[in-house]
C-alpha cells in the first residue's frame, strides 16, 4: 500500500522483509550445519542463501539510513535520490552485489569447482585459513561498512536537528529515533556473532581447543541475530506516521469484519 503512493521507503522495507524472512527460515539449517548433522543435498544452496540474506539486510538497512540522511540534512537536493524508481534500482544494485561477491568469495576459496558437494555444509573444525580469510573479508565489508554508514548517517542527522529551527524538527526526530534504534538493534544482535566469528578467524586456525571452546558461543550468538530480523519491521512501524496509519486502517478494518461476522452469527441463531 505505501509502494502504491510513492513511499520509497517502503521498497528498502519490503525487500528487507523478504531478506531477513530468508534468512530466519535458513537459520535451522545452520545450526544443524554447526552441530555437524546429516543435511540433504541442497545443502550448499541453503549456506549461500544464510549468507546472502544475512549481509543483504545490511545492505538494505545501510540504504534507509543514506535515504533519511539525504532527507533530513539535504531536504532541499537529491529528490531523485528518494524516488521510488531509484529505491528499486538500488535494491536490486544490493541483491546483485551481494551476490556477486559471494560467487567471488567462494571462487576464492575454491568452493564454486565442487559446488555439487557438501563443501559448505561439511564446516571444517578447526577452521581452515582460507575460511579464516573469508570470515575477515566479510566482517569487514558486511560489518563494520555498514556500521560505519549508519553510524555517520545517524550523526549528521543529530546534527542537523541541533541546528534547525523549522517546524519539521518533530518529523526529524523521528527519523534520528528510527535510525539510532536500528543502528542499536543491528549492533546488538549482530555484534555478538561477528565478534565469535573474528575470534574463531584469529584464535581457531589450527588449535583444535579454540574450536570447542567457541562451538557454544557460536550458535547462541547465530540464534540472536534474528533479533534484527524481528525487530526491523517494527521499529520502523512504531515511528513511521504512514506506517501507524495503514496499521490502524487494517485494524479497523479486521474489527469491522469481525463486527460483522457476529452479527450475521446472531441473526443466525435467532
Amino acid at each position: 500500500m505505501l509502494m502504491r503512493k510513492g513511499n520509497n521507503i517502503a521498497v528498502y522495507l519490503f525487500n528487507l522483509s523478504v531478506s531477513d524472512l530468508l534468512y530466519t527460515f535458513s537459520l535451522p539449517a545452520w545450526i544443524e550445519m554447526a552441530l555437524q548433522r546429516h543435511m540433504s543435498e541442497f545443502c550448499n544452496l541453503v549456506v549461500v542463501f544464510m549468507h546472502n540474506t544475512f549481509y543483504v539486510s545490511s545492505g538494505l538497512l545501510c540504504c534507509i539510513s543514506v535515504d533519511r540522511y539525504l532527507a533530513v540534512v539535504y531536504p532541499l537536493r537529491f529528490h531523485w535520490v528518494r524516488e521510488l524508481r531509484t529505491a528499486v534500482v538500488v535494491c536490486i544494485a544490493v541483491w546483485s552485489l551481494e551476490i556477486t561477491i559471494c560467487i567471488i568469495l567462494l571462487h576464492h576459496i575454491g568452493a564454486l569447482r565442487a559446488f555439487s558437494s557438501k563443501d559448505l555444509c561439511d564446516e571444517q573444525k578447526p577452521m581452515a585459513v582460507e575460511d579464516a580469510n573469508l570470515v575477515l573479508t566479510r566482517f569487514t565489508l558486511g560489518f563494520l561498512v555498514p556500521i560505519f554508514i549508519m553510524a555517520f548517517c545517524f550523526q549528521q542527522i543529530m546534527r542537523s536537528l541541533r541546528q534547525s529551527t523549522s517546524i519539521l524538527t518533530e518529523e526529524r526526530r523521528k527519523v534520528g529515533l528510527l535510525l539510532l534504534f536500528l543502528l542499536l538493534t543491528y549492533i546488538v544482535a549482530c555484534m555478538p556473532y561477528q565478534i565469535v566469528m573474528l575470534l574463531r578467524a584469529t584464535l581457531e586456525t589450527g588449535a583444535c581447543v579454540w574450536a570447542v571452546r567457541l562451538t557454544d558461543p557460536y550458535l547462541v550468538t547465530v540464534a540472536m541475530t534474528t533479533i534484527n530480523s524481528t525487530l526491523d519491521p517494527i521499529i520502523y512501524c512504531l515511528i513511521s506516521a504512514s506506517a501507524q496509519n495503514e496499521i490502524k486502517k487494517a485494524w479497523g478494518v479486521f474489527v469491522r469484519r469481525k463486527g460483522l461476522e457476529r452479527t450475521v452469527g446472531i441473526q443466525l441463531v435467532s
